[in-house]
């Protein structure tokens, strides 16, 4: 289970410590990428960051009479979007264990 890694060497703070900065960084980073996604034919329009805040909400004024329509919209391009941020944040979390070491490596 712990192949490769020296456990009497092992500084548990120091890689605590390198972890928050990386997490930190990752936080940074994730607030100026941006996620896009329409659906309806761009009638409904979300945007959110990397940090899953939306950002950006735009909504075409024929659906403002048609409540069914934009809720469907709505959570089909919210899915969407959110689903992309979340493949971001796997990316991100996978660079982050390679990062670490030989402890974030089979």
């Amino acid at each position: 289970m712990f192949d490769g890694i020296d456990l009497k060497n092992l500084d548990l703070n120091k890689m605590m410590g390198q972890f928050q900065e990386m997490a930190e960084k990752s936080k940074e980073e994730n607030e100026s990428r941006i996620f896009t996604s329409k659906a309806g034919g761009g009638m409904v329009e979300i945007s959110i960051n990397g940090n899953s805040e939306i950002v950006d909400l735009q909504i075409d004024d024929s659906l403002l009479e048609d409540k069914d329509s934009l809720q469907i919209l709505l959570i089909s391009a919210m899915n969407d979007v959110i689903k992309q941020s979340d493949e971001n944040k796997k990316m991100m979390a996978m660079n982050m264990m390679g990062g670490l070491g030989s402890f974030g490596q089979k």
